[in-house]
């Protein structure tokens, strides 16, 4: 009986060793978290009053090979106050005691050597005056063994910390080069990633070791994320091309896992970001392509050295051109923007780049509509505006075709009012921000863009003061708007996404692309010119959906799917909205000095003509005759057919007939004449 109680007293007395074992180890790792810092360095500082005196004891010691060396006489204890008083104030000096010891990485090794030898040659120097018969190889085994009793108590101490600290979720970095080495050096010891694998295509880089952490090649990533739970792949791969990133993004879209990355090379050069800054898969890797480099000639044509305007200054195109323009060193930059907020936004940005950066630019900053063209007038005549470019429009299609006076005002009359006004101040180039909405246009939006573009052409022809071109393009990404933030908010919330239509494409290009050819392309114009930037080839919006919806982790719900995490909801077309989007009217274009800027060869109507529509569109407006406006658009814009009715919010409740506005309509030439 005793016998065969034996097995089970032993195993019992085993676990009730363990469990006592886990409560010490417990209340010792709580005993020193909740310990002040103040204390936690005294710990230290007297740690190292016992290893530095017992590495020397050792090093006569071992060079004697007695445990009680000869060589350590009464007259050589001197030696063990001498090294602490010249240890601790060095280690001092150097941080080591100023250090978190579960954060201490790779430095601490240099931090140590440095102490450490330092100590050694004070110590070493002091016996050679006072005590010249002691062998010099005790100095160097002192030196060794102080290495290691002084950097290894703080290393099993972080390993010690680590070990009971919460484990975070364990993660794959994909890229081993520095960016990834450092991202690893960042997350390690913390709490919510645990990197468990780098993964690279580097064959040489296969099997090594990285703080820790083993490199594989990319074909084990679907072992890896079943073998260690992963869940979540960080890219670490700021330098490589958007080709090559959209190529990997591919291949991680079909595993299950939440992709994100770190942010790209310039972030981390200008301070924006930190390494550890972890975010979403930027969209611009999905869809983005590798942008063509600038002609600086073309870039520095109409800023450098001259007094720039930039209407709607504050808005996605708006701002991105005023940052780039910026560092291309205009003598002054003037953002003229309606928006209290978005001008402060912007001001606040720009000034605090060019303190950083020492650029001499004056900022001016004015509030202002260009519905107001006396106030336009004198913006431009007061500084001396030499390139206007006009980004100030109204550009969301529902809510313009909603409020069809307020686009007409803005978008034709607002660009009218700042185009007269840089002819009658001498402007030399003014830069029209068009879209691909203004092709064949079924809404008002693009319909009242494309009346612009006809103004400007109109104007030019009229006069050769200032030289008016305009630049069409499609979508931005991440602008006001655009459907990518919407998406990821959709999908966060765990969905429905939702597409108007199945079958809906659209052109995209990113902000700072886009603003660097509308810039290099207003260098180029001679007047009346359209240009078309090459949007590349255009997008599926369900397609874009679904690989966002793969890329953070999740399966969409479908046929194919019904367990899915996210549904993809159609909406049906907004009033005015078109399946894909045109840049060109009819086939007429040519190349340019850039190879992703075009020139169209469009026909347009002759400024009296453009003009009488102008004072009809007038007394329409301040009329507000939406029926009437859709009338002169239908007749003035060429390729303009609206999908629905008039679905102006205040024209639909409407509940007695339209009644003339008598004594206060005024025709455009009145207007002017005013002025």
């Amino acid at each position: 009986m005793s016998g065969n109680n034996k097995p089970a007293s032993l195993s019992e007395g085993t676990e009730h060793l363990n469990t006592i074992s886990n409560r010490v180890m417990r209340l010792l790792f709580e005993s020193l978290s909740r310990m002040p810092r103040r204390t936690k360095r005294l710990v230290m500082v007297l740690s190292d009053i016992v290893w530095v005196p017992g590495a020397l004891w050792l090093a006569f010691a071992l060079q004697a090979n007695q445990v009680f060396p000869a060589t350590l006489d009464v007259t050589h204890w001197w030696l063990f106050p001498l090294a602490i008083a010249f240890t601790v104030p060095v280690f001092a000096g150097l941080g080591l005691y100023r250090e978190i010891v579960r954060f201490m990485g790779s430095q601490l090794v240099f931090e140590v050597l440095k102490g450490v030898t330092v100590s050694t040659l004070v110590i070493f120097g002091s016996a050679k005056i006072l005590a010249p018969e002691i062998p010099v190889s005790v100095f160097l085994i002192f030196w060794l063994l102080a290495v290691v009793f002084v950097g290894g108590s703080r290393f099993l101490v972080r390993v010690f910390l680590e070990s009971h600290y919460k484990i975070g979720e364990p993660i794959v970095i994909y890229g081993a080069g520095e960016a990834g080495a450092r991202l690893a050096s960042a997350l390690v010891g913390g709490q919510d990633f645990t990197p468990v694998a780098f993964v690279d295509e580097s064959v040489p880089l296969h099997g090594s070791v990285i703080n820790g952490v083993r490199v594989f090649p990319p074909s084990r990533l679907t072992s890896l994320i079943e073998n260690q739970g992963v869940k979540r792949v960080l890219m670490a791969i700021p330098s490589v091309s958007r080709r090559r990133r959209r190529h990997i993004l591919t291949e991680l879209e079909k595993m299950p896992i939440y992709v994100q990355t770190m942010p790209n090379v310039s972030d981390l050069v200008s301070g924006k970001s930190k390494v550890d800054d972890i975010r979403d898969v930027e969209v611009e890797d999905l869809l983005g392509r590798d942008a063509v480099p600038p002609n600086e000639e073309l870039l520095d044509a109409c800023i450098s050295g001259k007094n720039v305007m930039v209407t709607g200054a504050g808005g996605s195109i708006g701002s991105e051109l005023c940052r780039q323009i910026l560092k291309l060193s205009p003598k002054r930059l003037i953002l003229y923007e309606i928006s209290e907020l978005g001008l402060y936004t912007i001001e606040r940005e720009l000034r605090a780049v060019a303190d950083s950066q020492g650029l001499g630019v004056e900022i001016v900053a004015l509030l202002g509509s260009v519905h107001h063209r006396f106030r336009v007038r004198e913006v431009m005549q007061a500084f001396s505006v030499e390139t206007v470019y006009h980004a100030a429009a109204y550009k969301h299609v529902p809510i313009v075709e909603q409020n069809i006076v307020e686009g007409v005002y803005n978008n034709i009359f607002g660009t009218l009012n700042c185009a007269e006004a840089a002819i009658e101040t001498g402007v030399q180039t003014f830069v029209l921000i068009s879209t691909d909405k203004a092709v064949s246009p079924t809404n008002v939006m693009g319909a009242t863009k494309r009346f612009s573009e006809m103004v400007l052409q109109g104007l030019n022809e009229r006069q050769t003061e200032t030289r008016f071109c305009m630049v069409r393009f499609g979508n931005v990404l991440a602008s006001s708007g655009s459907v990518v933030p919407v998406f990821r908010e959709q999908i966060r919330k765990g969905g429905p996404v939702t597409v108007t239509h199945p079958e809906i494409i659209r052109y995209f290009m990113t902000i700072p692309e886009a603003a660097q050819l509308v810039i290099q392309a207003g260098s180029m114009g001679t007047g009346g010119d359209v240009f078309v930037l090459d949007m590349g080839k255009p997008i599926r919006i369900e397609d874009l959906a679904r690989r966002m919806v793969h890329l953070m982790g999740l399966q969409v719900r479908d046929d194919e799917h019904p367990d899915g995490d996210i549904e993809i909801a159609y909406t049906g077309l907004r009033p005015a909205e078109k399946l894909y989007e045109e840049l060109l009217i009819g086939n007429n274009v040519s190349g340019t000095e850039h190879p992703m800027i075009m020139r169209a060869e469009e026909d347009f109507s002759p400024w009296e003509k453009v003009k009488e529509y102008l004072n009809q569109l007038l007394v329409a407006a301040q009329s507000f005759d939406c029926d009437r406006v859709r009338e002169l658009l239908l007749e003035s814009v060429d390729g303009y057919h609206p999908t629905a009715e008039v679905a102006d919010l205040v024209w639909a409740q409407r509940t007695q007939p339209l009644v003339p506005i008598k004594g206060s309509v005024t025709s455009l030439e009145s207007k002017r004449s005013q002025t």
